[in-house]
């Protein structure tokens, strides 16, 4: 089933029927007893502690403090109206904690008061489920996702690329490759800026030779519409991410051009397009899984702190 036995067992026991004097389980029995507790009438933690509900809104909703001891608003961002938050736009400037951090640092701030404490998905219920409203939902803004709606667990786990197959996952990849003996095999991922700008690195995986990709905006990016179905004009499209590699790719000898393993991003949508231009074989690795990329993200690491330190 999926559920650890002491789980399972306390089920049994919390829904057994008694009345021959054990603890016997019958489906009816335990339907009943939940259908009975799920009409019970129940006031949220958050809604019956002011102290907790205090401490917990104002972490959700925190803001940065200059020296002074000033507060910085930061910008103006819409308050929610409805049930979606509309296009993108910027977030408030918070030093916002997560539901999370909240429910883990409760036990460590207040150690010697037990009504001080709070799960997590409290903290989501009281704010996205309709009737348990003992936070204000505009706090919803400064979270890091700035999501007014929850998104199921399950609709994320079932999002899947169509252009990636099982056949260019990374669990295909050969022997050599894993071990690094022969070299020609890259890593690739792109470095996102400011106004929507993009960087691509190449990594190869053997030497940690590194090649950056130059992608500028196409020239109608800012003046006009984004026509449909057509290519990104902020320059790290599917299509502007193929050019750039195969101009980099067609630099190096026959022999360092063997496979690029990349992340699950749009940007790669003409992988197979890319194989027959460059001749690389592409692997793709597996969702949400970047230390299969090991080599690519600690260089970008090291670029981007170079690039910080640069600037300072």
């Amino acid at each position: 089933m999926g559920r650890d036995p002491s789980t399972i067992s306390r089920g049994i026991r919390r829904n057994a029927a008694t009345r021959g004097g054990g603890f016997e389980y019958r489906a009816a029995t335990a339907q009943w007893h939940a259908d009975r507790a799920s009409r019970r009438s129940k006031t949220a933690h958050l809604a019956m502690h002011d102290a907790l509900r205090t401490y917990v809104a104002e972490r959700l909703a925190g803001t940065f403090v200059a020296a002074s001891g000033q507060r910085i608003t930061g910008p103006s961002v819409k308050q929610w109206k409805s049930r979606r938050h509309g296009p993108r736009q910027h977030r408030r400037w918070a030093l916002a904690w997560s539901p999370k951090q909240l429910a883990a640092r409760l036990p460590l701030d207040v150690p010697d008061d037990p009504t001080m404490r709070i799960s997590h998905e409290a903290i989501y219920q009281a704010l996205y489920v309709p009737g348990r409203g003992a936070l204000r939902r505009e706090l919803t803004a400064c979270w890091r996702t700035g999501r007014a709606l929850r998104v199921p667990r399950a609709r994320t786990h079932g999002r899947s690329n169509g252009f990636v197959t099982p056949e260019v996952l990374i669990s295909e990849w050969p022997a050599h490759v894993e071990d690094r003996a022969v070299p020609g095999h890259w890593e690739g991922d792109l470095i996102l800026g400011l106004h929507r700008s993009a960087i691509g690195t190449l990594v190869e995986r053997t030497t940690r030779f590194t090649m950056l990709l130059h992608l500028p905006p196409m020239p109608r990016h800012g003046t006009e519409r984004r026509g449909k179905n057509g290519p990104a004009l902020a320059g790290h499209g599917a299509e502007a991410v193929r050019n750039a590699i195969t101009r980099a790719i067609a630099t190096l000898p026959q022999q360092l051009r063997q496979s690029l393993t990349w992340d699950q991003g749009a940007e790669m949508a003409q992988h197979a397009r890319l194989h027959l231009d460059s001749g690389l074989q592409i692997y793709f690795c597996d969702p949400h899984s970047p230390w299969q990329r090991g080599t690519n993200e600690n260089t970008m690491v090291c670029c981007v702190s170079t690039s910080r330190a640069e600037q300072i």
